[in-house]
């Protein structure tokens, strides 16, 4: 089928084919622009949990797709006492699991070949001391520039020893002695609260330079995070109604179904605010409220992104019942699955009042989002796995429809599905056939696997090249952090040391959406949460 949508301009096709009710333009791969530097990919911590479920296979895909670099090191740094082979086979098992039947002795040799592994001594006063020589004559054996990406795969409590160390050693230097650049990949939680992001980057600041810091949140690496800019700035029709005149108010819900898993120590530690609310979500919000930057290149982007997080109105701390929710699971079921409560599970302290659950009500003051409030809600076992953006418009006057219509109208709702279902709906009005006037809300429903096309990159694999590019877009920077912890920590101080803490925790059972409390607060202001 096609369709003729005028005529054809400079760089733009004026016959469009399509298939089904979707429109697709554009051909050919969008992984790489060009070929990507030859470098050494060191990571710290290699014999993690993070490394063999999520690291080693990004990088395992990116090769098999031909992302990689023809010349490429993957150098493993941690405490276990192994030789390179060994390690081969350490991580084999992973890349099995990720690949099964599709693994060939071919494919695995091919990647272990640029596998290597380097042991350090704990009890040395500088245990990165024989790692810059080692990657030298990795180098020049191969004839490689000395391009070095440090990967930190370890606890948030290493962060300040290991970047110690490496400066130490030289390795974040780039001189003329020492051609090619050096790059440090940190993952979340970076801090947890602003003097503790404050002094972190203080101290990273020390041996690196904030152009050679990438502070990974891989959320922002979902394709569907991605098109949120693309959706607003790339469509002149959704523009001129994102504001205050026509948005009533936007719900960004983060819904998990598991529970704590393996990470029953950490988030005894952080609560939900500190390891989902200060990254993801404010993440999320900033993407949904951003000004359009003049140029889609990453200082801008994230400039407009960093004024938003300044722009967020002070949290009433002294009206926390107003403006936050916060809860804790309890047993129950989830797909007819009986499940413990949080204070059963393995390591967690049985009188616990760590949060599992937030809901927060913020505004953000500016032009454009005066007086709009923006829901903002996540939580552990929880009814289904959903990461969404819902924007609600106001409803029309309904003047004309007031001696005809017996029901209220309800208000158009554009949703925006980050994962598992990635899509794009918008609700709205249509008459149903008859004489009398009756309406019916109706959806149009975009899935983006109807158009996907090529290779798809998971999170992982997407900031890992990212990193080797050397684009920032997708990685938080410095005044960011801070700018996100500077909102949050009176929340979490005022949350922390007040007197009724266990009072001001309302329980749910797991497999619900959170507890009654979060629903009566947006009646209160005349909302309730979109039926998911």
């Amino acid at each position: 089928m096609e369709h003729n949508i005028g005529q054809k301009t400079q760089g733009q096709e004026a016959v469009v084919k399509t298939e089904g009710p979707f429109i697709a333009q554009g051909s050919g791969s969008c992984l790489i622009e060009s070929p990507l530097d030859p470098c050494a990919i060191v990571i710290m911590g290699a014999c993690g949990d993070l490394t063999r479920r999520k690291i080693i296979r990004a990088l395992f895909r990116l090769f098999q797709n031909d992302v990689l670099p023809d010349l490429f090191l993957i150098v493993g740094v941690d405490l276990n006492d192994m030789d390179t082979e060994a390690y081969r086979a350490f991580i084999k098992e992973s890349i099995e699991t990720l690949a099964g039947e599709n693994l060939t002795e071919k494919d695995w040799n091919s990647f272990a070949a640029h596998l290597h592994y380097k042991s350090m001594d704990p009890e040395s006063k500088s245990p990165y001391e024989e790692l810059p020589g080692f990657l030298n004559e990795q180098f020049h054996d191969l004839h490689m520039p000395g391009n070095r990406l440090f990967y930190l795969a370890v606890p948030p409590a290493q962060y300040v020893n290991i970047i110690r160390d490496m400066g130490r050693a030289a390795l974040s230097h780039e001189n003329e002695n020492r051609p090619g650049w050096s790059r440090v990949v940190i993952e979340k939680p970076f801090g947890r609260d602003l003097q503790s992001a404050q002094d972190l980057n203080r101290h990273i600041h020390q041996y690196f330079r904030e152009d050679q810091v990438y502070r990974i949140d891989h959320y922002l690496a979902k394709e569907t995070v991605q098109n949120i800019l693309m959706f607003r700035f790339a469509n002149a029709i959704f523009e001129p109604i994102w504001n205050r005149r026509y948005v009533d108010h936007v719900q960004i819900t983060v819904a998990e179904t598991l529970g704590v898993e393996h990470r029953a120590v950490y988030y005894e530690q952080a609560g939900v605010l500190r390891d989902m609310f200060q990254n993801h979500i404010l993440q999320l919000l900033a993407m949904t409220a951003m000004e359009p930057p003049s140029l889609f290149e990453a200082d801008r982007v994230r400039d407009e992104k960093v004024k938003i997080f300044r722009s967020l109105r002070p949290f009433p701390v002294g009206q926390l019942d107003n403006h936050l929710v916060l809860g804790q699971y309890t047993s129950g079921t989830i797909d007819g699955m009986p499940l413990p409560g949080y204070r059963e599970e393995p390591n967690i302290d049985k009188d616990s009042l760590v949060p599992t659950f937030a809901m927060a009500k913020i505004f953000i003051d500016n032009w454009r989002w005066q007086g709009v409030p923006f829901y903002l809600r996540s939580g552990k076992r929880m009814a289904k796995k959903i990461t969404e953006i819902a924007i609600q418009f106001k409803q029309v006057p309904n003047l004309m429809f007031r001696n005809v219509l017996d029901e209220s109208i309800y208000s158009n709702v554009l949703v925006l599905g980050i994962q598992p279902d990635e899509r794009i709906t918008l609700t709205f009005q249509t008459k149903l056939p008859g004489a009398k006037v009756c309406l019916q809300p109706v959806t149009m429903d975009f899935h983006y696997s109807s158009v996907q096309e090529g290779t798809f990159l998971d999170a992982y694999e997407k900031v890992i090249l990212d990193c080797l590019v050397g684009d920032h877009m997708l990685f938080v920077r410095q005044d960011g952090v801070e700018a996100c912890w500077g909102f949050l920590s009176p929340i979490l101080d005022a949350c922390e040391t007040c007197k009724d803490r266990e009072q001001s925790l309302h329980y749910y059972s797991a497999g619900t959406w959170g507890p009654r409390r979060a629903d009566d607060l947006m009646k209160d202001e005349g909302h309730v949460w979109r039926i998911i």
